[in-house]
Order: C-alpha cells, then sequence, then structure tokens
C-alpha cells in the first residue's frame, strides 16, 4: 500500500463499517444515549463559559463561538457520521472537533473536560481502530497545544501527564468500542447465515414434503384407481361379448362394474382426504381381505381360498393389534398381488393367507399360473410396493419359477 493510501486509511473511517453491525433496536438506543450525553456536556461547557470563571472575560465571546460553531458541526456533520456510519461527514466533523478543542485550549482550557465527550464521539464517528487511534492521538495533541505553549498557564508537565491518561482512556474504550461492534458485526453475519440456511432448510423440506406427497398419490393411484379402472375395462370387454349369448351372465358382469366403479370412486375421495382405505373403513382386516377375494372371485371367474385360520380364535376386531397404516400396507400388497395374478399368472386357482409368526403378521398370495423367473423381471408394482412395506418397517418376498406359480408374501412387524 503506498504512502498516501496509509494516511487515507488511518484518517478517512473505512466504509464497510457502521452503525448497522449492532441489532437495530440496540444501535439506535446506543446513538440517542451518545447524542444525549453530548448534549449535556455541552451545555455545561456553555454554562461555564457564559457565567462562570473558567473563561476570562476578553475571551468569553471567542469562546462562545467555538462552542455555537462545534455545535452546529455536531448537527449537520456529526450527528449523520455517528447514526448512519457517513465516512466524509465524520471526517469534516472530526476536523470541526480537532479545531475547536485547538482553540478552547488556547483560549478557556477550563472548557477542555469536553474531551470526555470528545474522545468517545471520535470512535462512534470512524468505528475503526487505526483511524480511532490516529484522531485520538490528533485531539489530544491539539488540545494539550494551548495549555503547554501558554507561558502563564500550567506547568506543562501536568498538563501533558493529564493529556497521557485522557489519551490511554479514550484507547481503552475505543478498543472495547471496536471490539464490542465487531462481534456484534460477526454476530450479525452469523444470524443472517443462520436465517438463510433455515430458509433453505424450509424450502428443501416444502419440496421434499410436495415430493413426498405426490409419490403418495402416485402409489395409492397405482394401488387402488388403475387397478378398478384395469377391472373395469376387462369386466366391460367380458360383458360386451356376453351379452349376445349369455345376457344373464352379462348382467352380472355389469353390476360387478358398477360395484368396483363404486369403490373406486370412495377410494378417490379417500385418496383426496388421505383416509384409510375404504376396504378397512369400519372393517377389520379379514373382512377386507375376505371381501377383496370375493370379488377378485366375481371378476374374473377363479377360484380363490382364503385362509385366515391364524385370526379366527381371535377377538372380533381381528386381534391383530396393527397400526393403521400396517394395515394399509397388508391390504394394498393382496391388492397388487392379485392384480398381478390377473394381468399375468394364467392361473387357474388362487388362495390368500393371512398368518401371524412371532411378531410378525404376513399376507400371502399364491397362484397356479406360468410363474416367472424373479431375478429377470421386474415388476414395476412390486417394487412400489416394496417401497411402501419399507416405510412400516416390513419386507416383500416373491417366490416364483418358469411354470411352478408365483407366492408373494408381505410381512409387517406387528405389535
Amino acid at each position: 500500500m503506498s504512502l498516501p493510501r496509509r494516511l487515507a486509511a488511518a484518517v478517512v473511517p473505512p466504509r464497510d463499517d457502521g452503525g448497522e453491525s449492532l441489532p437495530e433496536r440496540g444501535w439506535r438506543a446506543t446513538v440517542t444515549g451518545v447524542h444525549l450525553i453530548s448534549a449535556v456536556v455541552w451545555g455545561l461547557a456553555v454554562l461555564s463559559a457564559a457565567v462562570g470563571d473558567a473563561v476570562d472575560d476578553d475571551r468569553r465571546g471567542a469562546a462562545l463561538a467555538v462552542l455555537g460553531g462545534l455545535a452546529v458541526a455536531y448537527a449537520l456533520l456529526g450527528v449523520p457520521a455517528i447514526g448512519a456510519g457517513a465516512p466524509r461527514r465524520a471526517v469534516a466533523y472530526l476536523l470541526v472537533l480537532v479545531v475547536a478543542l485547538g482553540l478552547l485550549g488556547w483560549l478557556a482550557p477550563g472548557l477542555l473536560f469536553l474531551l470526555f465527550l470528545a474522545y468517545p464521539q471520535v470512535w462512534f464517528a470512524v468505528q475503526g481502530t487505526l483511524t480511532g487511534i490516529t484522531w485520538t492521538l490528533l485531539l489530544g495533541l491539539a488540545s494539550a497545544a494551548g495549555p503547554v505553549l501558554d507561558p502563564g498557564g500550567r506547568d506543562a508537565a501536568d498538563v501533558l501527564l493529564e493529556t497521557g491518561i485522557g489519551i490511554g482512556f479514550s484507547l481503552a474504550l475505543g478498543v472495547w468500542i471496536s471490539r464490542v461492534l465487531h462481534e456484534s458485526a460477526e454476530r450479525a453475519s452469523l444470524i443472517a447465515q443462520l436465517e438463510a440456511t433455515r430458509s433453505e432448510l424450509a424450502a428443501a423440506e416444502h419440496e421434499r414434503g410436495v415430493l413426498a406427497e405426490r409419490e403418495r398419490l402416485a402409489q395409492e393411484v397405482h394401488d387402488t384407481l388403475a387397478q378398478g379402472y384395469t377391472s373395469i375395462v376387462v369386466l366391460s370387454q367380458t360383458a360386451a361379448a356376453l351379452v349376445p349369448a349369455d345376457p344373464d351372465a352379462a348382467r352380472e358382469k355389469l353390476a360387478v362394474i358398477e360395484e368396483v366403479a363404486r369403490d373406486n370412486l370412495a377410494e378417490a375421495r379417500a385418496v383426496v382426504a388421505a383416509f384409510r382405505p375404504v376396504a378397512l373403513d369400519g372393517a377389520t382386516l379379514v373382512e377386507a381381505l375376505r371381501r377383496l377375494a370375493e370379488r377378485f372371485a366375481r371378476e374374473t371367474g377363479l377360484e380363490v381360498r382364503v385362509d385366515t385360520a391364524a385370526f379366527d380364535d381371535l377377538a372380533p376386531d381381528g386381534g391383530a393389534a396393527l397400526r393403521t397404516d400396517e394395515e394399509v400396507v397388508l391390504l394394498r400388497g393382496a391388492q397388487e398381488a392379485l392384480t398381478n395374478v390377473r394381468r399375468h399368472a394364467g392361473a387357474s386357482a388362487v388362495v390368500l393367507r393371512l398368518a401371524r409368526v412371532g411378531g410378525q403378521v404376513s399376507v400371502h398370495v399364491e397362484d397356479d399360473g406360468v410363474g416367472f423367473d424373479p431375478a429377470a423381471v421386474t415388476v414395476s408394482g412390486l417394487e412400489g410396493l416394496r417401497g411402501r412395506v419399507a416405510q412400516v418397517g416390513g419386507e416383500v418376498d416373491v417366490a416364483s419359477a418358469p411354470g411352478s406359480g408365483t407366492r408373494v408374501t408381505v410381512r409387517v412387524p406387528g405389535a
């Protein structure tokens, strides 16, 4: 850094330091206190100069003029410099302050108690350590020049001692003020970063919630509405083929279509409202699975056997002591497995079994269809089911081989 820049850095307050470093309310209270103290001390100085013996009669007018000029400079330059951190006005005010205190040192040394006010004003105006030290030294030397050089004045050693004490006090105060402002600025920066991070986290959490809700709706639509619509399409095609040859059978298919459509409408309302599945509304899991199997048999004409013997001797409420989300997972697992039987198995018979082993409750859906190689074929519905089951701490097993049928097992922890 060149010499002119170093001198400028020592005299001109830094632009990035200002009253904004403190919290707004605290900074305003501090600035208001500085202004009030300044008014009180300046008023005492005027009173001492006007009616006291601190100023000789022949110098009283000049001293009052200096005090008046200092008051005007404080109002026009000092207040904005202290309150808003204006570097140019701070430099102008400090120049006036140094000159005024230097003149008072010649005209009325008894008014130099104003240094008690001037030293803190330096640090509040500049808010920079190097700049504050520079202006403190200039202020102390200017105020001491008059008393030291006055041949009829006080002893120069006493004046210099008092000036040194005043400068030392000012430097200690200034370092403390600078540290407080610096720490406050760091806290303000950390608070701003924390608020920004909190906002980012809130936005990310909101986005995650939106995605989770989309996935939930997509899974619900796949597990309920899509399967229902598939049944309606298949049943409609079957009914259309039966109309000429067997009207009674066609009417039966149409009745099933109406039933599936009504269930789909109820499921759609439940999905929107995030309720439990319609099949579990007012029914136990055993009852819901039996109704599911009965309707599947009516839709497909396949033989469906339901085995819930493990729960037949339990309480009327099903006795499984399952949470609602676990019941929903087991029901959805049975629905998905039966949908895959309809689409892919080519089966003639299906067994739906509800079992309990140890602390686990499971639903098994087994068919005698064509089977497949689970390692070579990925069924998208089962992949989605695995994600749903994993959310409740359960698991999905698929056992199958070409020509040997398929068994899908959904397990949840239970009680």
